[in-house]
């Protein structure tokens, strides 16, 4: 074949259908559906798709603005470092500030609880220099006049904002008259033409198990909301887009969160259409934090990897306004840790580049069909809030707390059945890692949302273990290993990584052949729970006669067995308590095994 035969050759064109059948071949007959899930947005995801999957979504800064506001992406402007600044005093804050200009922050961003004129002083000196990030709540009006009061005339660049809506559904408490806060945004509005005062802060409904749907939804509605609140405070309508910023947490599902984002701009563009808001006006401005939802207490630094890969996210997402939670923020930051999240973003920035892209997901058939499927959805669930009144009577009504309770409830029985995996809390635990509970921890009151993140089941399990252990018990279960390790091994490693995340540990027998060694392993381990580990071919042969005589021996020990095998009443009938297999619920058998323990830690002191 010569070099013009070989450049005219064309690989023949393959169809779905033609893929379909291959896939299906190497499912061994299974239909190629086995491989499609459903998301807790009611999302079907398919093996495959292609171009007939996704509409032309143009080009970035094109109408629907799904692909970003500025053509040229975050070439056209970066996103800012905004990481929030732990301060415990006002000249601490100053230095703080200072100090993290010259390692790569690009925006002022701290929380204002107290000394809120002092903190004020603190941030005069950076105004006219440094946008600013700060999410103000109920101290907006007292931080903005004292910062008036330092600065003068001086124009402020960014967001000083509030979003009393959001403080509502994290109290509970929907009585706040808004016609006040309407005009001092109005006022506000006219000294600071630039800074937007205005946020809409979904990460409370993140944070309390959300959906990305429920989650755009209450975007939409809040900022519907926030319109009409402020077109009677005497605003003009483009005024109002300009002074709104949307906060958005970012979690775990990668390419859900990147097409959350995507689809939140598209989503707010048609509004801004729908109102008749100019086109400059209506690009969303968007803050984002990573997830508090996905940290964890076991293994805190595994947190790094979620933040790591929720900032990207978020990058790719294409958020004007990033802070990524420092790994031990549940504990409580160090300046380690604060160094390491900062740094996540300038790795994202400096050394991956992304500074120098616009929406490098786009045109991605996946993600162009999640982020159109996205919206629809989004769409119609806020067509549903409308129809009942809106955000705030949502809330008050209790509506939205329950549709989000919901998806809570989903997402916490996959945790708990280990149908989804926290790695380093429900796989993978470390029992060498102490588990220490969030002192002052708050629970939700009344119609609040609650906050809440999906290790906190788990966390409880090992925090009760611990209790048990410093009480004098013995918080482990024995492993009877019949037969070669060949033979058990792989049962006994998954009964371990079974009872690790309940803070309980596996004694492991060495190899059993006969009910001596067996008895003596018993008795050395001063353990009254042990489990029968080993191959089917093994529990034949020699399991239900060992199980009988220990039964016997040790008449009130409980026996539990590695496995689901086909015949469950004979075991059961036999002294076997309970079977362990995968699909086993991990949660409620440690929550289980934990009352036990407790239970017979009572009948002790009694």
């Amino acid at each position: 074949m010569g070099i013009d035969q070989i450049m005219a050759y064309r690989f023949p064109g393959k169809t779905m259908e033609d893929w379909k059948e291959k896939a299906e071949q190497t499912l061994k007959g299974k239909s190629i559906d086995t491989l499609t899930s459903t998301t807790y947005e009611s999302i079907e995801l398919k093996p495959l798709y292609s171009k007939e999957d996704a509409k032309d979504a143009g080009w970035p800064g094109s109408p629907d603005l799904r692909r970003g506001t500025n053509p040229r992406g975050y070439q056209g402007q970066a996103w800012r470092v905004a990481q929030l600044i732990h301060w415990n005093n006002v000249d601490d804050l100053a230095v703080k500030i200072a100090d993290s200009f010259t390692k790569g922050q690009t925006a002022i961003s701290f929380e204002l609880e107290e000394e809120i004129s002092a903190a004020a002083s603190a941030a005069a000196a950076f105004a006219e220099d440094w946008t600013f990030a700060v999410n103000a709540g109920k101290f907006q009006e007292e931080f903005m006049n004292s910062l008036e009061a330092k600065i003068g005339t001086a124009k402020l660049k960014g967001y000083i904002s509030s979003d009393p809506v959001s403080q509502m559904a994290l109290k509970g408490d929907f009585k706040a008259d808004l016609r006040k806060w309407g005009e001092i945004i109005s006022a506000f509005s006219k000294k600071h033409p630039v800074l937007r005062t205005v946020m809409v802060d979904t990460c409370i409904y993140h944070n309390g198990g959300a959906n990305a749907v429920q989650e755009l939804a209450a975007a939409a509605a809040g900022g519907v909301f926030y319109i009409e609140q402020l077109r009677q405070a005497g605003m003009e309508l483009n005024e109002i887009f300009g002074k709104m910023v949307f906060k958005f947490a970012v979690g775990g599902n990668f390419y859900m969160e990147i097409a959350k984002l995507r689809a939140a701009r598209l989503i707010w563009n048609r509004i801004g259409e729908l109102y008749g808001a100019d086109q400059t006006s209506r690009g969303m401005v968007m803050a984002a934090e990573t997830s508090k939802f996905t940290l964890t207490l076991a293994d805190p630094h595994v947190n790094l990897l979620r933040s790591g890969s929720e900032a990207f996210a978020a990058v790719l997402g294409g958020v004007d306004y990033l802070h990524v939670e420092p790994f031990n923020s549940l504990e409580g930051v160090s300046p380690f840790s604060e160094r390491i999240a900062r740094n996540i973003q300038l790795i994202l920035k400096e050394e991956s580049q992304l500074d120098k892209v616009a929406d490098p997901a786009g045109g991605s058939w996946f993600i162009e069909n999640l982020t159109e499927q996205l919206a629809e959805k989004a769409w119609e669930l806020f067509g549903k809030i409308d129809s009942l009144g809106g955000i705030q009577s949502t809330l008050e009504s209790g509506w939205l707390q329950k549709e989000i309770a919901s998806t809570l409830e989903m997402r916490m029985s996959d945790i708990k059945s280990r149908k989804q995996s926290i790695v380093g809390t429900n796989f993978y635990a470390n029992l060498s890692n102490e588990i220490k509970m969030p002192s002052g921890s708050k629970l939700a009151q009344g119609d609040a949302v609650e906050q809440t993140r999906l290790s906190v089941p788990f966390e409880a399990l090992r925090s009760r273990a611990a209790m048990l252990e410093d009480a004098g018990q013995k918080t482990a279960m024995g492993l009877i290993c019949l037969g070669s390790p060949k033979e058990s091994k792989q049962r006994a490693d998954f009964i371990d990584g079974f009872l690790a995340p309940g803070g309980i540990r596996a004694v492991r027998s060495g190899e059993i052949f006969s009910i001596g060694e067996a008895e003596n392993f018993i008795v050395k381990t001063g353990l009254s729970r042990f489990c029968l580990c080993s191959n089917d071919e093994r529990y034949k042969e020699t399991g239900f006669e060992l199980l009988s005589k220990l039964k016997q021996s040790f008449p009130d020990y409980s026996f539990y067995l590695a496995g689901l095998p086909e015949n469950k009443e004979e075991w059961l009938s036999a002294g076997i308590k309970q079977f362990i297999h995968l699909k086993s619920n991990c949660y409620e058998f440690l929550d289980f095994l934990l009352g036990e323990m407790e239970a017979a830690g009572i009948d002790e002191k009694a």
